[in-house]
């Protein structure tokens, strides 16, 4: 007698995720061998899209300026221009706005390229030619402040004479053919020139239709997020997205803002003492400060470097000027243009920093810090949801005095209570 054949649910089951593993597992492997030929297709998209990308980063960083001269410039005037017309005052507000950003960004990356970068190159160029005339000056005060130290300013001198003639070979050999290099291929180098022109032309093109047409975008980035997830879902992600974009733009905008009156004060400063190389040194500590925690120390070394070279005495002013400046901005500037930008503490921000320049280089260490407070964030609010969900103490300070919780009826016991209990155990 033949048997009718039945399906079973639970062997269907085990036989797709038994394939599903198998699939995975052979996707991975592919991925793996493949990895070169994945990562040199991803590279060549990037640099055929890199137009795209540029435009996408400038109207990220426009668009809160364009947003507030169209509500607090262009709007109110465009009214009283345009009483008669509907729209007219809108379309005119938001027309000057992004003409108005553009011409600024455009304005300062001229000044950027046109004034800084030479000045740059004839400075670098004028420590390498004039470092044996440093290092002999600084060998004469060395041995003029030590004369009474015989011993100590045997040590120093051959460790002098030895530096100049070490840093002579890296600066000749390493530095500045390099520099040169980099300063022919961006002022001469007409491929790479005519690359850079077309992407900032496309990339500025690409802003201008964005911040044009900014609420549309916004409109169908909603519109698609909630025909791909569920409301509930689609709401959470609108909600860690606004919470990203508040961070990243926060913590840039303030950084860039910091970063440039420190670097403005340095000058000042600087140039009142006559210190050498005032715009080089100013370009340090203001571009470097830009990176948190570790940035006024990297900038503060090579210019107190510099600086010695030419005179010891300016030197040790400099130095004690970065460290009064450096405590104002982390007290008192930095503090006032970042706000609550971070809400992490001190340890946190040194980790996320070095992680990220483990990974990822100048950007890690730029960038890692509002990554790290986005990932930290979410992780603190999912533990916060498990435990309310449990009925536990959600907050850090909560469980500072508790001893134990109980695990039936989850009360908790701090150590005040505890140890009363302890002592009438013992007794």
């Amino acid at each position: 007698m033949r048997h009718k054949f039945q399906w079973d649910k639970k062997y269907l089951y085990w036989g797709l995720t038994a394939f599903c593993v198998i699939a995975a597992s052979i996707l991975f492997f592919l991925l793996i061998t493949r990895l070169p030929d994945i990562s040199g297709a991803l590279s060549s998209l990037a640099a055929i899209l890199s137009p795209f990308i540029w435009g996408l980063v400038i109207s990220y960083l426009l668009a809160p300026l364009m947003l507030r001269m169209e509500k607090h410039l262009f709007l109110p005037l465009g009214k009283k221009l345009f009483r008669k017309s509907k729209n007219g005052g809108a379309r005119f507000a938001r027309s000057m706005s992004v003409l108005l950003s553009i011409l600024l960004f455009l304005l300062i990356l001229t000044a950027l390229i046109y004034m800084i970068l030479p000045q740059l190159y004839s400075s670098i160029v004028t420590i390498v030619d004039n470092s044996p005339t440093y290092i002999t000056q600084l060998t004469e005060w060395a041995e003029s402040q030590l004369a009474d130290f015989p011993e100590l300013e045997e040590y120093v001198t051959n460790l002098l004479g030895n530096a100049n003639q070490d840093i002579m070979n890296w600066l000749q050999t390493s530095v500045l053919p390099k520099l040169g290099g980099f300063i022919t291929s961006v002022t001469t180098g007409v491929y790479y020139v005519l690359l850079g022109v077309y992407n900032l032309l496309i990339g500025i093109i690409v802003s201008i239709y964005i911040l044009g047409n900014l609420e549309k975008f916004k409109a169908g980035s909603k519109r698609l997020l909630y025909s791909l997830f569920s409301l509930k879902t689609a709401d959470k992600i609108r909600s860690a997205l606004d919470f990203t974009n508040r961070t990243f733009m926060g913590f840039i905008s303030g950084k860039l803002l910091d970063s440039a009156i420190i670097g403005l004060i340095c000058y000042v400063f600087c140039a009142a003492f006559s210190m050498p190389y005032t715009l080089l040194v100013s370009i340090l500590i203001g571009v470097t400060n830009i990176i948190p925690f570790f940035g006024p120390f990297i900038g503060a070394v090579p210019s107190a470097l510099i600086i010695l070279l030419v005179s010891p005495f300016k030197c040790l002013i400099f130095v004690i000027f970065i460290i009064v400046l450096q405590q104002v901005d982390g007290n008192i500037i930095g503090p006032k243009i970042l706000g609550g930008t971070t809400g992490i503490n001190g340890f946190w921000v040194m980790f996320s920093i070095i992680i990220g320049a483990g990974l990822f280089g100048f950007w890690g260490m730029l960038l890692g810090v509002p990554v790290f407070v986005v990932i930290y964030t979410f992780i603190d609010k999912r533990l916060k949801l498990r435990l309310e969900r449990d009925d536990l103490p959600s907050e850090v300070d909560d469980y500072r005095e508790i001893d134990r919780i109980d695990p039936i009826t989850h009360e908790v016991i701090r150590r005040e209570t505890a140890e009363p209990e302890a002592d009438a155990a013992e007794t």
